[in-house]
């Protein structure tokens, strides 16, 4: 129970760095270039932390198991962090561009969970994506 509480609050205070972090860089610096500072300090980061991580394998033998979902995925956080700067220098709220594009995604993923990864919806689920839907309606309203 613990892990189940302290990974969801971790990736919600991440998540509201990642948003601020992500509304505070320069418009006049190279997306590219404030991205590749990021995976530098991500990357030196994780180099840091690995020793704390229990691992009884040892990182060359962790290194050998990683697929091709870690690459997919670095190319997919590209994009995503791509997407938000670009997103805030055209003009987005810090207020609704996460709300909007979470929901949205949120919605994607419905199908998703479905077919790939055989999840069910019951009825409290369905109701809470008709309000998700509902919310994504209220504050795409000018």
């Amino acid at each position: 129970m613990w892990l189940y509480i302290v990974s969801i609050a971790l990736a919600i205070v991440a998540n509201v760095f990642y948003y601020i972090f992500q509304k505070s860089t320069p418009h006049q610096v190279n997306p590219l270039a404030a991205l590749m500072v990021t995976y530098f300090t991500a990357m030196v980061t994780c180099m840091v932390i690995f020793p704390f991580y229990p691992d009884r394998e040892g990182f060359l033998v962790s290194l050998k198991k990683v697929n091709w979902a870690s690459i997919s995925l670095g190319v997919a956080v590209v994009g995503l962090e791509m997407g938000f700067l670009l997103a805030y220098r055209a003009g987005w709220n810090i207020s609704t561009a996460g709300v909007f594009a979470n929901v949205i995604v949120a919605l994607i993923l419905i199908p998703v969970g479905i077919y790939l990864f055989k999840e069910h919806l019951n009825l409290m689920n369905a109701a809470g994506i008709l309000l998700c839907i509902l919310g994504l309606m209220l504050i795409s309203k000018k």
